[in-house]
């Protein structure tokens, strides 16, 4: 009996070992670059151009794990890549998005292995999201084999090339500078009649030593040189880099930390949101004639909505964020109100504006994930003050019933959980942590 409970133990253990490696690798089987592994990948990616809808255009995605988390993208190990959110910022009635990212890609590895059958797939009229760079380095023909070719050790945007053999492939492969593989994406795509726009890498999670303030630009190669193919080859960039870690500044490093998840260059839910928003943000702000019509095909997300409309000039205002006992039904004379809808007895309306921003049934996670704590926080001006008051919700199921709680701690702590409703994962904070 012992030597069988000693067996249950030590299978328990390796299997937490596995899992655990397997989450943090975050790959999802996946494990090298051999045509065995791509074909396990392509399994999971989406078809080429299997999403256009009649006539319209379809927007491409091509990037790496930053835009695709591992193979599946589906969040498991509580990573996103903002792939995933790119079409929340698009009337899927003028285009579709596909997302044909995968983890680990470089410039070299998306053109050599997964670039093929989406440039059959393009066809004019359509665009394509560039963003490339974050795997472009190591070795040349180390194991991963997915640098491009360095003259000098340097990234090199001018066009050259070396001959060597793969030993992922066993091939003879030409190897292009990182210059030559996005001029490559860049003339293939003009050639089919569509539409290229590069993207600046985004941003990690790291603050300059002598300036806590500011983000670490430690990819500032790849900025210059992705705006120097745009220059050169006439392709609109978007900064994406600049763009969220501009915002991220704002939010300041604890804000920063959840738009992060186990390390500090791939996202959280909330950062892939953020990346996506900024990239839409990008494209409505360029003046490029390039991308006027996908400018059109953007939805009213791209800009953030406000709750601040009743605003009055040189009056603070006071908003409540809670559930339904800031704000319930507020209309029956017998029926359940909320103490908000009693706010004009407390505050004085000559001196500061109360807006009622409560909603009934909602928790900390709920009241974050549906929006509505985005809607105060950008309607926030200076001498503004924010009630808050929520717990009612907090406690209960977190995979099912309502699906609405937290983890029941003070402490900074999280979990990735499966919902029961949907099969989606979602990482879940403590109580203590939860707010935004």
């Amino acid at each position: 009996m012992k030597k069988i409970l000693s067996l249950l133990v030590f299978s328990f253990s390796l299997f937490v070992s596995y899992a655990q490696r397997d989450i943090r690798v975050g790959v999802n089987g996946v494990r090298d670059f051999t045509s065995d592994s791509i074909d396990i990948a392509n399994q999971v990616r989406p078809i080429p151009g299997n999403s256009r809808n009649g006539n319209n255009p379809v927007l491409f995605l091509v990037g790496n794990s930053t835009m695709r988390t591992g193979t599946l993208g589906n969040g498991r190990n509580g990573q996103w890549g903002w792939g995933y959110y790119v079409q929340d910022y698009y009337d899927e009635e003028k285009i579709t998005v596909e997302n044909h990212a995968l983890g680990g890609m470089s410039p070299r590895t998306f053109y050599t292995m997964l670039w093929k059958p989406v440039l059959e797939a393009v066809k004019k009229g359509d665009y394509v999201f560039l963003e490339l760079g974050h795997n472009d380095n190591g070795s040349i023909d180390s194991v991963r084999a997915r640098s491009s070719y360095r003259p000098d050790r340097k990234l090199e945007v001018r066009e050259d090339s070396i001959s060597i053999y793969n030993k992922v492939t066993q091939k003879q492969e030409t190897v292009y500078t990182y210059g030559g593989y996005m001029r490559r994406f860049i003339n293939e795509i003009r050639a089919k009649g569509a539409t290229p726009i590069l993207f600046t890498l985004t941003p990690r999670n790291d603050y300059e030593a002598d300036n806590p303030k500011r983000i670490q630009r430690k990819l500032t190669d790849f900025t210059p040189a992705i705006f120097a193919i745009g220059k050169e080859t006439n392709t609109p960039v978007i900064d994406l880099n600049d763009i969220s870690a501009t915002k991220l500044e704002t939010y300041g490093p604890w804000k920063t930390n959840y738009h992060f998840y186990l390390d500090k260059i791939h996202s959280s839910a909330y950062g892939a949101r953020m990346n996506a928003q900024s990239a839409a943000e990008g494209i409505l702000a360029s003046n490029d004639p390039q991308v006027a019509f996908l400018k059109s095909c953007l939805n009213d997300k791209v800009n953030p909505k406000r709750c601040d409309q009743n605003r009055q000039e040189g009056k603070p205002m006071v908003f409540l964020c809670g559930d339904s006992t800031g704000k319930n039904e507020d209309s029956n004379p017998d029926g359940m109100w909320g103490w908000g809808s009693q706010g004009y007895t407390v505050f004085d309306p000559a001196k500061c504006v109360f807006q009622n921003q409560a909603m009934a049934g909602r928790s900390t996670r709920t009241y974050i994930d549906e929006g509505r704590w985005e809607e105060v926080y950008h309607s926030l001006e200076k001498g503004d003050v924010v009630l808050i008051q929520f717990g009612h919700n907090d406690i209960g199921g977190i995979k099912d019933g309502k699906e609405r709680g937290v983890l029941a701690t003070a402490k900074d702590s999280s979990a990735v959980y499966r919902m029961d409703s949907s099969g989606a994962y979602e990482v879940i904070y403590s109580a203590g942590i939860s707010r935004k």
